[in-house]
């Protein structure tokens, strides 16, 4: 999974850490007082085991010895010199990265963030002499991609903090395969002790209610369904009074994939969210659209609200410009990764851990 973003930014953490080696090796030695002319610098003699002296002139010699030499002075002051860092020393690298960034379709504004962010960190930054400049570079890089990831959302611990049934509404454009993510999330949340019904609301898409249905059927969850060409909301309103009448955990609520410019259809969208109430509204994009992802989402989320996203079709995403780009675009968290087409193919979306994975693992 992203592969293409991970090979390119192994070589990017090559290019800082060479920059810097190269400036720290140009930086020149600190300068050191010589010694008066005439004076030889010694190590201190041990004291010859003699008469007892008096105590202040015991104290007098352990002084003495204690003092360092001018060679120890030397050594010391070379082993704790530390290297300052220059913007010129990584404008280039920094250059190279925002390239990767952005023919990995990571947004523009996204990569503009991620830029400022390594710049504010390691410019000024001193770096003693014999440090690890790759884990100064890895540390400094993965702060900035965090911090525009986000910290995610976890949605076992909010269905276990929230009052019951916790409603989730399922909503994206055409094709995305927002039904099949209905039915992932619902495997995934039984998996994880829930109990779960789902709603048919795409009532509009021929053939939607039996895919739903047979997907459903399989995993053993209950279908809540009216005929074709029903009003949605009326379907999902159903849905929410079947969860309450029999203690369910979860409500799943398919809709019918629409355009955010369609002005008929996000009206209906509208009254949906209005008679069901949803806790999340989860919006459903392909992480291969890339940019038209993030734009999408952006727009979905300015037209009825968005609470967090789902990128399906992630393992087929060498770029990974999607996945970095919709959580700091749309200021909500990505829920999950679809990454396959079996039932068990959804990662739940960790930022640290999808990080650690493009810079090759813990730094």
């Amino acid at each position: 999974m992203f592969d293409s973003l991970k090979k390119k930014l192994q070589n990017i953490r090559s290019k800082f850490a060479s920059n810097i080696e190269e400036a720290a090796a140009a930086q020149p030695e600190p300068q050191v007082a010589e010694l008066p002319a005439g004076v030889e610098a010694k190590e201190p003699v041990p004291t010859p085991a003699a008469e007892p002296v008096p105590s202040a002139a015991e104290e007098a010699v352990e002084e003495g010895r204690q003092k360092p030499t001018f060679f120890e002075r030397v050594k010391v002051l070379v082993r704790d010199r530390e290297v300052l860092i220059l913007e010129k020393d990584i404008e280039e690298p920094l250059f190279e990265l925002e390239m990767v960034l952005l023919e990995n379709d990571v947004a523009l504004p996204v990569t503009d963030e991620i830029i400022a962010r390594m710049r504010r960190d390691l410019v000024g930054r001193q770096r003693k002499i014999g440090a690890s400049v790759d884990d100064l570079v890895v540390s400094t890089l993965r702060s900035a991609l965090c911090g525009v990831l986000g910290e995610g959302l976890d949605l076992s611990r909010y269905i276990r903090e929230h009052e019951r049934p916790v409603k989730i509404l399922f909503t994206g454009v055409n094709g995305t395969g927002k039904t099949t993510t209905v039915a992932k999330v619902g495997h995934y949340l039984q998996k994880n002790g829930f109990s779960v019904v789902i709603g048919a609301g795409d009532t509009f898409r021929a053939g939607a209610i039996e895919q739903i249905r047979t997907h459903a059927d399989r995993l053993g969850i209950k279908t809540i369904q009216h005929q074709a060409g029903a009003d949605p909301s009326a379907v999902l309103f159903d849905a929410v009074q079947y969860a309450k009448a029999h203690d369910i955990d979860v409500i799943l609520a398919d809709t019918a994939g629409r355009f955010h410019n369609r002005a008929n259809l996000m009206n209906q969208l509208e009254k949906i969210r209005r008679v069901m109430k949803p806790d999340l509204v989860v919006y459903v994009d392909e992480a291969v659209a890339g940019n038209d992802a993030v734009i999408r989402a952006d727009e979905f989320n300015k037209a009825v609200g968005t609470d967090a996203v789902v990128l399906t079709k992630a393992d087929m995403d060498p770029k990974g410009g999607a996945a970095i780009s919709v959580a700091h675009t749309v200021g909500k968290p990505i829920l999950f990764l679809g990454t396959g087409q079996g039932y068990d193919d959804i990662m739940p979306f960790d930022p640290r851990v999808v990080v650690d994975e493009l810079l090759g693992g813990e730094a």
